[in-house]
Formats: C-alpha cells, sequence, structure tokens
C-alpha cells in the first residue's frame, strides 16, 4: 500500500474493522479508538491490554487470524 492510500483510510471506519477482526479472533481492545488529539494524523490508539490479551493477540497474528 502506497504512502498515499495510507494517509487515506478513514481512521473510523479502520478502527471498527479492527475491533470486528478482533472479536472473530475472541479479543476485545477495551481502549480502541481514534486519537481525537491528532485528527491530521489519523492515528487509531490500540491502549493498554493485559498480558493474557497481548497473548492471545500475538498467537491470532501468527495463525494468520483464523481460529
Amino acid at each position: 500500500m502506497s504512502t498515499k492510500e495510507q494517509q487515506d483510510i478513514d481512521p473510523f471506519t479502520a478502527v471498527e474493522s479492527l475491533r470486528e477482526a478482533l472479536a472473530e479472533a475472541g479479543i476485545v481492545l477495551p481502549s480502541l479508538s481514534v486519537d481525537a488529539a491528532s485528527p491530521e494524523l489519523r492515528l487509531v490508539e490500540l491502549g493498554r491490554v493485559r498480558s493474557d490479551v497481548a497473548a492471545r493477540l500475538a498467537e491470532a497474528l501468527q495463525r494468520g487470524g483464523g481460529e
């Protein structure tokens, strides 16, 4: 994906897509949100998670997200 395409992604859409994908893997990131402090940068705040959630997220990524 080029830099221009990356900049064109709506952060709210990205958050909802990520939230749905994580939910399918049984993972919840309670602090997942759009960073309102820097709207021009379109940053997504992933937040802090417990170590067991981080481990499950790593496992899901390693398997390609499939159960």
